[in-house]
């Protein structure tokens, strides 16, 4: 059984419905205040922006903030780019491992339809 597939199948459903009633071409804070606008009303705890400190052999190094944050469990990454940085997935990887939060969705808003990547971490 896939991790938190339920919350993720959710989610998703959150996703597609933001798409269906904005379309394509706004900037990804639209689609975040919308998204999170549907997650709270589907029940859903949600944290925007949360802020995370980065650690280098116990030294603060950095401090990034992640788009949103699902019932504690589910890392959003959100983008609105007709092509995906090669970058993005890595990106959301390593926000996992900075949280110790197992499982990431990558979600792009774009022109022909939104898509979603489902990222687990299975080690840290």
């Amino acid at each position: 059984m896939l991790r938190d597939e339920e919350l993720t199948y959710r989610i998703r459903g959150c996703i597609y419905e933001v798409y269906r009633q904005l379309g394509h071409g706004f900037l990804e804070s639209v689609y975040q205040k919308a998204l999170i606008a549907e997650l709270q009303a589907r029940g859903m705890g949600v944290q925007e922006e949360l802020p995370v400190n980065i650690f280098y052999k116990g030294q603060d190094v950095g401090l990034f903030k992640l788009d949103l944050v699902v019932e504690n469990r589910v890392v959003i990454e959100l983008k609105a780019q007709k092509v995906l940085p090669l970058g993005a997935e890595a990106q959301l990887i390593n926000y996992l491992k900075a949280t110790g939060i197992k499982l990431g969705l990558l979600a792009n808003f774009t022109y022909p339809k939104a898509s979603v990547k489902r990222v687990v971490l299975e080690k840290s």
